[in-house]
């Protein structure tokens, strides 16, 4: 388990996550982003997605 960097809440993570990765907290419903593995594991909000406008 991981720390919700938005609300503190408990997110799952597999033993083989990898830095990048998105994750989904339940308790508050944010996309998180994992930052770093070591020494420790990093949770960041992820940033919102830009809309494609095709250009």
């Amino acid at each position: 388990m991981a720390e919700c960097p938005v609300c503190g809440g408990d997110i799952p993570v597999d033993s083989d996550v990898i830095v990048g990765e998105l994750l989904d907290c339940e308790d508050c419903g944010s996309e998180v982003e994992v930052r770093a593995l070591e020494p420790a594991l990093q949770l960041e909000e992820a940033p919102a997605a830009a809309e494609d406008w095709g250009q």
